[in-house]
């Protein structure tokens, strides 16, 4: 998959809330290229799922990877630091103290591993061996203290939806929990140390596909952190609307907004392409602030914004779009990359408020108020959903 003839990356500052775009004029090239400015921006290390192909020609079969990407702005170059083969594909990760990560199998999954600095495996979960036997959902959060792992899994036989609390240390199961729906996908803590889970709601069979889409039931559910009591359970007032990835919003000034990316899964494909991508929960109520369609009706990941606010990628209509609570009711489009989907807080201690974004042909960082840059991949390489950034 190639990048749109011509990719976009525009700059944007937010003042009272008024959208104003400034910044350089959209890059005109084929492939990404650094943006002048890059050499004096730190390097990032990334961990990262991807897929690539093995072999040539007609052989060739796609292989999935895990490891870590190192993008040196001022080279103008993404490196491979680290590579895993895995079996099966990745989905979302974990960044821990001392630059190693987590990364779980993608639903059904079948196994969570342990990497450290160097990207090497220095622990692994076989769900095979975890007992009773369920599936990952393909997402793994510590609690607010750090001691344990929450991981979202389906039990295949019933659909039902759990959360095993999982020993940092070691990953075994040492509590479960209902999450009082199906399809569980992703989940974060609160300032109260409490879970918070997105029930998909998306019925499915054994391995995954999608069934029975008028049944759908998604939820966010709020779960007691020492025993999984639901405390809470808020649902949208369409159920075609899956939830799916969440991200808690960066504003001192401001109280914590959790922002939830939507997809949507209806019959026609027109109103699937004209449904939000956005859900904002404050605490108390689960709400819809926006109806627009610049999203495509599918969000592939969910960051904090500048602001407030919140970045998604549109994966589907090839779009990185911004809300701001100051314009509730709007979204601005801050990228035009083909595929682009993960991902992460621009980690620039100086001057919050960026993202770096995963897309088909090579990486984009963006900043409100800085040049932006694009680098391509090393080699022919499809990224996954999310990745994270690391220490």
């Amino acid at each position: 998959m190639a990048l749109q003839r011509r990719p976009i990356l525009q700059s944007a500052a937010l003042v009272l809330g008024a959208w104003a775009v400034h910044g350089p004029a959209p890059a005109q090239a084929d492939a990404p290229r650094a943006a002048p400015g890059a050499t004096a921006l730190p390097e990032v290390r990334l961990a990262a799922a991807w897929r690539a192909p093995a072999g040539t020609g007609s052989t060739a079969t796609p292989s999935d990877h895990v490891g870590i990407l190192h993008l040196d702005w001022a080279a103008g170059q993404v490196r491979i630091a680290a590579e895993l083969p895995v079996d099966g594909r990745a989905h979302g990760l974990l960044a821990e103290a001392g630059g190693g990560f987590l990364a779980v199998a993608s639903r059904p999954g079948r196994w969570l591993l342990r990497c450290d600095a160097q990207g090497q495996v220095v622990r692994r979960l076989a769900m095979d061996h975890d007992t009773p036997t369920r599936t990952l959902d393909g997402h793994v959060t510590p609690s607010a203290d750090g001691q344990w792992l929450y991981t979202p899994e389906t039990d295949r036989s019933s659909g039902e939806g759990w959360v095993s609390v999982r020993d940092r240390s070691s990953l075994a199961r040492v509590a479960q929990w209902r999450t009082h729906g199906i399809d569980p996908h992703q989940c974060l803590t609160d300032a109260d140390g409490a879970l918070l889970v997105a029930n998909g709601g998306i019925p499915r069979t054994a391995t995954g596909e999608k069934r029975d889409l008028h049944r759908m039931a998604p939820s966010l559910v709020r779960l007691a952190p020492a025993s999984g009591e639901l405390l809470g359970q808020w649902r949208l007032d369409d159920p075609r609307l899956s939830i799916r990835h969440m991200a808690w919003s960066r504003r001192a000034d401001a109280p914590l907004l959790l922002g939830i990316g939507l997809q949507a899964e209806h019959d026609a494909p027109e109103q699937r392409r004209e449904a939000p991508v956005l859900a904002v929960w404050n605490g108390e109520t689960l709400r819809i602030p926006t109806r627009a369609a610049l999203g495509g009706g599918y969000a592939g990941d969910i960051a904090a914004g500048p602001g407030g606010g919140f970045v998604l990628s549109g994966q589907r209509v090839h779009r990185g779009v911004l809300w701001h609570p100051e314009a509730p009711d709007q979204l601005m489009t801050i990228a035009e990359l083909r595929e682009v989907c993960a991902l992460s807080p621009w980690p620039l201690e100086s001057r919050p408020g960026g993202l770096v974004l995963g897309a088909a042909r090579g990486v984009a960082r963006w900043h409100p108020r800085l040049a932006p840059a694009m680098l391509a991949w090393p080699r022919e390489m499809t990224p996954d959903n999310h990745w994270v950034a690391l220490s």
